[in-house]
């Protein structure tokens, strides 16, 4: 995913961790559907949707930032933090609270990535991500 508009450093940092969150959010699902539909293109939509599914829940995210989280840098580390720390007006359905509160920061943390235009970082925290969860699958 490539971006031709960079934000504004100073710019970046102000932005609401659950906006970060939101951007980050659609940032990874898409990178993951994209990994699913290069793995087998002959997959029907529901199978691609229930396989994407292990990668993007809440507890899936909260395992990824837990096993990552030591080789994050001290800014990313912040902005994780931030976004984990964010009180949201809205609850999980699916999730246990503390997971979705850890999922949250790592949204937030690919939302800023992406927006900061380090798609070399992006890259390798969504790989390191995929290989995460594909162990425990």
């Amino acid at each position: 995913m490539e971006k031709d508009i960079i934000m504004d450093k100073s710019e970046l940092i102000t932005l609401s961790p659950l906006v970060l969150a939101y951007l980050g959010d659609t940032v990874y699902e898409s990178y993951i559907r994209e990994y699913l539909i290069k793995q087998n293109n002959q997959r029907k939509v529901n199978d691609l949707h229930k396989r994407a599914i292990k990668y993007v829940k809440a507890k899936a995210q909260a395992d990824i930032i837990h096993e990552i989280e030591k080789d994050l840098t001290d800014e990313e580390r912040r902005i994780y933090k931030r976004g984990r720390n964010q009180k949201s007006n809205t609850s999980p359905k699916n999730a246990d609270i503390i997971d979705y509160k850890h999922a949250t920061g790592f949204e937030a943390l690919i939302g800023y990535l992406y927006l900061n235009n380090e798609s070399d970082r992006l890259k390798y925290i969504i790989e390191k991500g995929i290989e995460i969860i594909e162990k425990s699958i």
